[in-house]
């Protein structure tokens, strides 16, 4: 209903779990998936993982209940490009999926900022190995780049700060997703995050 007042976005097709989220995948190819956590027999965070899995696969917001919900950082590991609260206001959820269908994250800082402290006495010393070791592969400039990712930088502020053209950022943005592995720029920022990058 919310989605299907806007002009510009279509809602291809549903699934009633997550069991049914890859062949609803196959059959609509939707740019965006729109994933609840909790469903029956296959839940979102499953889901979510498969379907970043496969090649071409489309952007995934996560929708959860809770604050401060540790799957929900797990799906964006796994390569979700976002979260929303199921009492988003209805003028978010649309701004989150046009932000999203052009690659851009869509996280609430609030509530990102609850979900890496829910989690952040956990395995932190780990972490911040694994991530500095991976962040070890990129160049100086790359490097610079990833951080201010981190920090929730958009590519013209990037642009601004290290003083080069977005063309030349969004191509380090590509050269950091590759030298990684990394699905998104998400999951480049949870990696700033974990090596302790990210602090003013």
């Amino acid at each position: 209903m919310i989605l299907g007042g806007a002009t510009d976005i279509a809602v291809v097709g549903e699934a009633s779990d997550g069991a049914e989220v890859a062949s609803a995948v196959r059959s609509y190819a939707p740019d965006v998936v729109l994933m609840d956590i909790r469903m029956p027999r296959l839940d979102g965070l499953a889901a979510t993982e498969a379907l970043r899995r496969r090649p071409e696969a489309p952007e995934v917001i996560v929708l959860t209940t809770f604050h401060a919900d540790e799957y929900v950082l797990r799906a964006l590991r796994a390569g979700a490009s976002g979260f929303l609260l199921k009492d988003t206001p209805p003028a978010e959820i649309l701004r989150a999926v046009r932000r999203v269908a052009i690659g851009e994250p869509m996280l609430s800082p609030a509530v990102t900022r609850r979900l890496i402290d829910h989690v952040s006495d956990t395995g932190a010393d780990g972490r911040r190995r694994h991530a500095l070791e991976l962040l070890g592969r990129l160049s100086e400039r790359e490097r610079e780049v990833a951080v201010a990712v981190g920090r929730g930088k958009s590519n013209a502020e990037i642009s601004g700060e290290l003083f080069m053209s977005v063309a030349t950022v969004k191509a380090h943005v590509s050269r950091v997703l590759t030298k990684l592995e990394l699905n998104n720029r998400v999951q480049v920022a949870l990696l700033a995050h974990d090596a302790g990058l990210t602090l003013p």
